[in-house]
């Protein structure tokens, strides 16, 4: 029986290794860059994504909108915030020329009071 003991006590300090090695199944056993069905939209069905992303396309280029007029704030007032901020591209997906125009009409318009600076307070 003292024997088996011994024989345990030896198994179990050879199993732990030495004092600076990680256990098994710490943080650095798993894959870098996620695994199979991991992406951006998160862990989805057989290797997709949870959801799809439509590629964001500039308003003004698909409509063939040359010129950005500031006397038209129901256009400019698509891309204001309530809270009165010009809202960025990468949220409108507007191109960077376009987006341009955009600030400075928004701008033009908040001058003569046909959009507001800030947005409603409460």
């Amino acid at each position: 029986m003292a024997e088996e003991t011994r024989a345990a006590e030896q198994a179990a300090s050879s199993d732990r290794g030495r004092p600076g090695d990680r256990p098994a199944g710490g943080p650095g056993d798993r894959p870098r860059g996620g695994g199979p069905g991991r992406g951006p939209g998160g862990p989805g069905r057989e290797g997709g994504r949870k959801f799809f992303r439509r590629k964001k396309v500039c308003k003004f280029c698909v409509e063939r909108i040359e010129d950005i007029n500031y006397k038209d704030y129901r256009l400019l007032g698509q891309f204001v915030a309530e809270s009165g901020k010009i809202v960025p591209r990468r949220l409108t997906g507007v191109c960077a020329p376009h987006q341009h125009r955009l600030s400075t009409a928004i701008k033009q318009a908040r001058n003569i009071a046909l959009l507001p600076f800030a947005g409603r307070a409460g």
